[in-house]
C-alpha cells in the first residue's frame, strides 16, 4: 500500500522553491509528510515569556521576551557602531547586539517594552550571553486584549505559540507559516496503529494529533497529541526490532561449545587472578548463546575498566576450541593495535600456536590493519585462509574483500557506535553460516536506550570492577575566573612524575596550520570565529605540548599522540607512553579507548566544556588503572552559571557511568547523544524521549512483540507497514536489520 499521496507531495510546491530548498539542505524535510512530523520543539504563552537563564551554548534558539533598554555605542575612535538591547523574561537577562549598517530597523523597531520572538546562535561575548545579530518578529498584540492584536500574532492559532527546530536560514516563525500550508493534508495522514492498540489505550487519531500539536488551543491539546504521537514513532520502530528478532531467530547457525581440556581450560589456569562475579556471569550467557544453533547478538555494556576485554576474549577462546575462528573489529588502528599487544600478553605462549615455544594448545593470534606492510599484510591473509588464525584483531581492513576466513563462528565488535552498517554487516558475511556477533561498548547505556538502539540485541551489562582498580578523584578548573588554579594543575602533575608516575593532557584539536592554511575554507571559517570574539579556537595538541615543555612541565619528558600521524608513529609513542619512557602525553581523543597504562594517574583536560558527558568519562576511564589513586582535572573557561560548566560538575561529582549517560540524555538531543551510526533510529525520534518515556517503550515493546508474533508479514495490518516504510525507509530499516 502506497503513501497517501497527499502526505508524499514535494515540498516546493506547496511552500515555494526557495523555502523548500533551505528545509531539505538544513532540516532534512522533502515533502508535506516530513513538515508535518516536524513538531514544535516548546510552546509561549503570550502572558509567559522563557526564561533566558537555560538557554543553551551554541544552541540556535528561539526566545519571546521583552525589550529592557536599547542604545547604541561606538568603538574604533567613534568610526565604528553597535546596538546593544538587552531583553528580559523576569528571571534573567539576555544581550542582543548588531552592528554597522544593520543597526538602523532594529533601533527602530526594538524600544523598551516592545514584546517579540528573537532567532539566533547563543555564544559568550566579555562572559554574559548573547545573541549576535539575531532574527525577530514583533508581538506587537496586548496579551490580555486579544482583538487589540495585529496580524503577527494573529497568525498563531490560540493563546500558545509554537517554537519550531529552526536554523539560522529559517527561522521559526517562518516554519509555522509553512506549517499553516500544509496542516490541511494532515487529515489524510495513515493511522499505523492497529485500532485495538489505539481504542485499548485512549489514544487519539493520528490525524487529530497532527493538528492538535501544530496549532494547540489549550495545554491538555498538546498533551494528548504527544501521547499519541510518542505511541506512533515508539511502536513502529520496535515493531521493526522486533521483525529483526524474529528473522535472526530463523537463521542457522554453528553452535560452537568450548571442549573440555582445550584453549579456554588452559587460559583459565594460567590466569594470575580470579573473575569477578559479573564477568562470570556474563560469560555464562555468552557461552549458553553460543551454544545454539542460531546466530548470539548481544550487547556487552560494562563500565570503563571492568574487564570487557577478558569476557570477550574468553568466548573467541571457547569458539576456537570448537574449531571456529573469532574477529575481533576495533574503530581505530591504535586501539587494535593495544588490543592485540594486550590479548597476546595474557594469552602468553597459547597466542604462539605453531611456532617455537608455542603451546600445544594455543592459536595464532594476528593483526590486520591498512597500514600494515605487503608482507606482513601477506601472511596475515594467509592465516586467516589456511585456519592457522585462530583469532584476528583488526580495523575496518578486515572487511575488504580479500579478507577470507577459514571458518569465522565468532564476530566482536568493539565500541559499536563507531561502525556504520555496512561495515558490521560485511563482516558478519565472511562467515559459511552467519557467524555469533558480541557487541562491546564501554559508553553506558540506559535501558531504554539499549531497548531502542540495540533493541535487536540481548544485553550483558558488566556493572563490577575488578579488585585493584582505584578511584579517580575529579576537579573543575576554572581556568578564567581563577588562573592560579590552573598553575596548581600543571604543579600536581609534576608532583605525580615525580612520584614515578605519568600524566595525559587532553585538547580538542590537533592544531595542524599549515592544513588549515592549505584549506581557505577552514582558516575563513576560524578567522570569521575569532573575528565575531564568539570564542577563541579550541586549544591544540601541537601548541599546548610545546608551551608545557617550555613552560610549567619543563625538564619533562613530553610527546604529542593524535590522529593524523602515521600508524607506525602512533605505536611507537604509545609503547614509549607505556614503557613509561615518555612522563606525559599531549594528545587528542585517540585515547579515548582501549588504552591502558596502569601507571598513568593523572589526566589534565583543556576546553573540557568541548567534549560530552560520555566522552569525559571515557577519558577519565585512563587513569586509575593501576594500584595509585587517579585524578582527573576539567580545565573550563566557561561562567560559572553556564550550562557548560553544570555539566562539568555533574562529571566530577560522580564516577556512575550510568548516572551520567542519563545526564547526557537529559541535556541533550537523543540524536546527538546516540551518533551519526544511529542515524536511521535518530531521524525516528522526535517526539520520543529516550528517558523520561521508558514506560511507553516497554510497553510499545511487549505489544510490538505479540503483533510480529502473530503476524510477522504484517500482512493484516497493510497501514503499519506503510508506516515502517514511511519513518524507516529501506536504508534505516537495513540499518535495524543489520544490528
Amino acid at each position: 500500500m502506497d503513501l497517501v499521496p497527499a502526505l508524499e507531495e514535494p515540498l516546493k510546491k506547496v511552500v515555494g522553491p526557495a523555502t523548500a530548498k533551505v528545509m531539505a539542505e538544513h532540516l532534512d524535510l522533502h515533502t508535506v509528510g516530513d513538515l508535518l512530523h516536524h513538531y514544535p520543539r516548546k510552546y509561549a504563552e503570550r502572558g509567559e515569556l522563557t526564561r533566558l537563564a537555560d538557554l543553551p551554548l551554541d544552541e540556535h534558539v528561539t526566545v519571546v521576551a521583552r525589550v529592557a533598554t536599547a542604545r547604541i555605542l561606538t568603538f574604533n575612535g567613534g568610526r565604528g557602531q553597535r546596538l546593544e538591547v538587552t531583553i528580559t523574561d523576569g528571571s534573567g537577562q539576555l544581550q542582543l547586539v548588531f552592528f554597522g549598517r544593520g543597526i538602523h530597523k532594529p533601533h527602530k523597531d526594538l524600544l523598551p517594552g516592545t514584546r517579540a520572538m528573537f532567532a539566533g546562535k547563543v555564544s559568550v561575548f566579555n562572559r554574559k550571553m548573547q545573541l549576535a545579530h539575531p532574527a525577530y518578529e514583533l508581538l506587537k498584540g496586548d496579551p490580555d486584549n486579544p482583538d487589540n492584536a495585529d496580524e503577527a500574532v494573529d497568525s498563531w492559532a490560540g493563546a500558545l505559540i509554537p517554537i519550531y527546530p529552526a536554523t539560522a536560514k529559517l527561522e521559526s516563525w517562518k516554519i509555522a507559516k509553512s506549517v499553516d500550508a500544509v496542516l490541511p493534508s494532515a487529515r489524510e495522514a495513515v493511522d499505523p496503529l492497529p485500532p485495538s492498540l489505539r481504542e485499548g489505550r485512549e489514544l487519539i487519531p493520528l490525524p487529530e494529533a497532527l493538528l492538535k500539536i501544530h496549532r494547540p488551543q489549550t495545554k491538555a491539546d498538546i498533551e494528548s497529541a504527544r501521547d499519541r504521537l510518542k505511541w506512533d514513532e515508539a511502536f513502529v520502530l520496535q515493531v521493526a526490532l522486533a521483525r529483526r528478532r524474529y528473522a535472526d531467530a530463523q537463521l542457522p547457525a554453528i553452535a560452537r561449545r568450548p571442549r573440555e581440556g582445550g584453549l579456554l581450560d588452559a587460559f583459565d589456569a594460567k590466569l594470575p587472578f580470579t573473575l569477578t562475579e559479573g564477568q562470570q556471569k556474563v560469560s555464562k550467557e555468552i557461552f549458553d548463546d553460543l551454544a545454539t544453533e542460531h546466530p548470539m547478538h548481544r550487547l556487552l555494556q560494562g563500565e570503563v575498566g571492568s574487564g570487557k576485554t577478558m569476557v570477550a576474549l574468553r568466548a573467541m577462546l571457547a569458539v576456537v576450541d570448537a574449531g571456529g575462528q573469532a574477529a575481533m573489529l576495533a574503530p581505530t588502528e591504535v586501539l587494535a593495535q593495544q588490543h592485540h599487544r594486550s590479548i597476546t600478553e595474557m594469552m602468553g605462549e597459547l597466542a604462539e600456536g605453531g611456532m617455537l615455544g608455542g603451546s600445544d594448545q594455543g592459536t595464532k593470534v594476528t593483526l590486520l590493519t591498512g597500514s600494515m606492510g605487503a608482507a606482513a599484510r601477506r601472511q596475515a591473509l594467509l592465516d586467516l585462509v589456511t585456519g592457522e588464525a585462530g583469532i584476528v584483531i583488526g580495523t575496518h581492513a578486515l572487511i575488504e574483500d580479500k579478507v577470507q576466513f577459514h571458518d569465522l563462528g565468532l564476530v566482536v565488535v568493539d565500541e559499536q557506535h563507531r561502525f556504520g552498517v555496512e561495515q558490521r554487516d560485511a563482516l558478519r558475511g565472511k562467515g559459511k553460516q552467519p557467524p555469533h556477533l558480541l557487541v562491546m561498548t564501554a559508553t553506558p547505556i540506559p535501558r531504554t536506550v539499549a531497548m531502542t538502539v540495540f533493541g535487536d540485541l540481548e544485553t550483558s551489562v558488566l556493572d563490577q570492577l575488578p579488585a585493584g582498580r582505584s578511584p579517580i578523584a575529579s576537579h573543575v578548573v576554572p581556568a578564567e575566573d581563577k588562573p592560579h588554579f590552573l598553575a596548581r594543575a600543571w604543579e600536581r602533575v609534576r608532583e605525580e612524575v615525580e612520584n614515578g608516575h605519568q600524566a595525559y593532557v587532553v585538547c580538542p584539536r590537533i592544531g595542524d596550520d599549515v592544513d588549515e592554511a592549505a584549506d581557505p575554507k577552514k582558516a575563513k571559517k576560524k578567522a570569521e570565529e575569532e573575528a565575531t570574539a564568539d570564542k577563541r579556537p579550541p586549544l591544540a595538541v601541537i601548541e599546548v605540548a610545546e608551551q608545557l615543555a617550555r613552560g610549567p612541565l619543563s625538564g619533562l619528558k613530553v610527546e604529542v599522540l593524535h590522529g593524523r600521524m602515521q600508524p607506525d608513529d602512533k605505536d611507537a609513542v604509545m609503547r614509549r607512553f607505556a614503557a613509561g619512557e615518555t612522563q606525559v602525553l599531549v594528545a587528542t581523543t585517540v585515547i579515548e579507548v582501549g588504552v591502558n597504562v596502569p601507571n598513568a594517574t593523572a589526566m589534565v583536560i583543556m576546553d573540557a566544556d568541548r567534549f560530552g558527558v560520555s566522552q569525559l568519562h571515557q577519558l577519565r576511564g585512563r587513569v586509575g588503572r593501576g594500584s595509585a589513586p587517579g585524578l582527573c582535572l576539567l580545565v573550563t573557561e566557561m561562567p560559572e552559571a553556564s550550562p557548560a560548566r553544570a555539566r562539568l560538575g555533574a562529571v566530577a561529582a560522580t564516577l556512575d557511568g550510568f548516572e551520567l549517560s542519563r545526564i547526557d540524555l537529559e541535556q541533550r538531543r537523543e540524536g546527538d547523544v546516540l551518533g551519526q551510526a544511529q542515524s536511521g533510529v535518530r531521524s525516528s525520534l522526535r517526539m520520543l524521549a529516550v528517558i523520561e518515556d521508558e514506560e511507553i517503550i516497554a510497553e510499545a515493546r511487549e505489544e510490538a512483540v505479540a503483533v510480529v508474533s502473530a503476524d510477522p508479514d504484517l500482512e493484516r495490518l497493510p497501514e503499519l507497514r506503510t508506516a515502517l516504510d514511511a519513518l524507516l525507509d529501506d536504508e534505516r530499516e537495513q540499518y535495524l536489520d543489520k544490528g
